[in-house]
């Protein structure tokens, strides 16, 4: 794809990146001030937590979120996960989504992960296909709890 970029984002770029989760959540997104908060927050709390864009000829049209963790098992090697993929509505199916994700794989290695993993929703089968395209396999489970996060006695024992 020519006149693509992709890059670390900055607070400049949120006012762009916040229309495009609306477009993956329904519309319903953190508004700018609780976003550049969390941006600031992750620049400064968690170096290895990095927001990024995708850009054609200067406007942005892609992002994901991409985490190097530390690890103590695997040899001590790190570990990469991707999250929130976006790709504007009318930007997919041209390859934006396998440059955002070659610019990942290019980050997790170079960074010496031992894996690279990522989690979709169940019903997302069009991104499931996409992400085995790219070499990505099932594995294992994912599981999820939602607030509250304390289960009654009850429940805990059954």
């Amino acid at each position: 794809m020519t006149g693509l970029t992709v890059r670390r984002a900055g607070r400049p770029d949120l006012p762009a990146i916040l229309p495009l989760y609306a477009e993956l959540n329904g519309g319903r997104v953190a508004t700018l001030g609780q976003a550049e908060a969390l941006l600031d927050r992750m620049v400064t709390a968690y170096p290895d937590y990095g927001l990024y864009v995708a850009e054609v000829d200067g406007a942005i049209v892609g992002t994901f979120c991409l985490v190097i963790l530390d690890n103590i098992a695997h040899w001590g090697m790190p570990s990469a996960l991707v999250e929130s993929v976006v790709v504007s509505s009318e930007y997919r199916g041209g390859g934006l989504g396998r440059a955002m994700m070659r610019e990942a794989f290019r980050l997790a290695q170079a960074r010496g992960c031992y894996k690279l993993a990522l989690s979709s929703n169940v019903d997302a089968k069009p991104a499931h296909a996409f992400y085995e395209s790219l070499g990505f396999e099932r594995y294992g489970y994912s599981f999820r709890l939602d607030p509250p996060f304390v289960p009654d006695a009850a429940e805990v024992t059954r």
